[in-house]
Parts: C-alpha cells; structure tokens; sequence
C-alpha cells in the first residue's frame, strides 16, 4: 500500500514547498519533478486537463520522490472517485464554502460504510488492479482531503469548516479571496492579507494544516513563519514564460517584456 508522504508531513513537519502545474503535458511535468519540490499540483480547474492527462502525469511522477496533489475542476462525487481509482491520494477540492460541504467532500473520498466512494478496485490503478490485497481496508488512511477556502462565505464558515473530521488541511485561495473582498487582481493588499493571516490562525486553532499560493517570495516566507503546512512558490507556466520573456529582451529589441513579477505579490 503506497504511503502518503504529503499527509504524513502534514503531520509530522517539515512544511512542504509546492510548485503549482498547469501545462497538463506528462513531459512537462517531469522536468519539473526534478526541480526539488516537495508536492507538484496538477491543476484541472484553470488548465486543460483531464482523467487521461492527469493519468499520465501521475505515472510520470511514480519514479520521483515528489508527491502529486490533483485539483479537480469542482468537489464532484463523480470526479472524485474517478482521481482516486486513477491513483491520486491527495486532492485539493476548490470553492469549499460550508461545513456541510465539506463533510460530504469527505464521504466522497472514504469506502462505505463511512463514506460513499465507490468499489472499483479490481479496475483501479490505485489498488494495482487489486494486487494490492488490503487496498479496500487501507485506503481511507492514506488519503488526504484538502479544501480550497476562497470566498467571503467560505471564510465566515471557516471554523467550521477547518473542524470537519476527515479535513486533513485547508488551502486558502488568496487570489479569488482577493476578488471576493473587492481587490481582485490585487491579492498582496493588506485587507486580503489580514483575512489571509486571521485565517491561518484559525485554522491552526483547529488543528488542521493550513496552505497556500504565492510567488511572492516575501509572502510566502511570511506564511510559513506564521505557520502554513504547504505552500506552492510559484507556476511552472509562469517560469516558462519569464524565462523565454527575459531571453528574448536580452537579444531582441521590442520583445514581450516580462511581466507580473513576483514582488508585486502575484500568486502564480
């Protein structure tokens, strides 16, 4: 039975530096998994992935020692079993506004009779097409529910929300946060950083593993001193593009200047 890592460190420490995916190409992401990074976050809400090229990236990142953390498009029961029977342990699941939500986000992810994921293991990779001979007994301890806090309801019911046993960690989205408080764009202003830091201590008050995105470097040591559990750094789109966009300027008069820097507080 695979071990979750990410889970286990959730626990046990140290804090898990993340880099967020969106290329949804299984070559890509392996040049990326020999960066360093602790998680890789294979984004299906804002990238054109699905079951197929999660699938494949999934099989690329097995010969690394990082761990794939999957977001899928919305917290679907139907999606859900699908990412877990393709072999995904760890799912972040966005726009989680209520405990009651999360709490059916959590038999989602668990084999009845505590939850409702459904039995498919004899097709499953996750189970090795049942060579794994206690995978049914064992699988809900290895898996980990994240949940993406994002929106003004979301933080009202964020106690709540961070007390649902079965939440391994919540994921505070700082740019539809930003949105949802009337600076969109504009995640690094200080209202949207006080409900971010006020959030991350209430979710440590619950026990839980706090998270979050910044490619702010400033900001991202800010939240792991005030205690986030797992923070992604930055995108592999947006290293790609500063990159190819700093080259092109070094050698080519009016070439695309590289834009959205990170000291602006940019969340990708």
């Amino acid at each position: 039975m695979p071990v979750n890592r990410f889970k286990q460190a959730l626990r046990e420490g140290p804090a898990q530096i993340g880099l967020w995916v969106a290329l949804a190409d299984g070559y890509g992401v392996e040049v990326c998994a020999n960066a360093g990074f602790d998680w890789m976050l294979l984004d299906a809400e804002h990238a054109p992935n699905d079951t197929r090229s999660l699938l494949a990236q999934l099989q690329t990142l097995a010969a690394y020692p990082v761990q794939p953390v999957i977001r899928p498009p919305v917290g679907d029961v139907v999606l859900i079993k699908q990412m877990l029977d393709i072999g995904a342990q760890t799912l972040l699941i966005p726009l989680v506004e209520s405990e009651e939500q999360a709490r059916n986000l959590v038999r989602a992810m668990r084999y009845p009779p505590g939850g409702i994921r459904g039995v498919g293991s004899a097709l499953a990779r996750a189970a090795r097409w049942n060579a794994i001979p206690d995978y049914l007994q064992r699988a809900d301890e290895q898996v980990c529910l994240l949940v993406q806090v994002e929106t003004r309801r979301g933080v009202e019911n964020l106690d709540a929300i961070a007390r649902v046993e079965g939440v391994d960690g919540v994921f505070i989205g700082p740019a539809d946060l930003a949105a949802a408080l009337g600076h969109r764009g504009n995640p690094g202003h200080p209202q949207v950083q006080k409900v971010i830091e006020e959030g991350i201590a209430r979710i440590l008050a619950a026990g839980k593993a706090p998270g979050i995105l910044s490619a702010d470097e400033t900001l991202a040591r800010r939240y792991l001193q005030l205690g986030c559990r797992f923070v992604a750094v930055g995108s592999d789109v947006t290293l790609l593009l500063r990159s190819a966009q700093a080259l092109a300027g070094k050698f080519k008069q009016g070439a695309t200047p590289a834009t959205g820097s990170p000291a602006t507080g940019s969340v990708y």
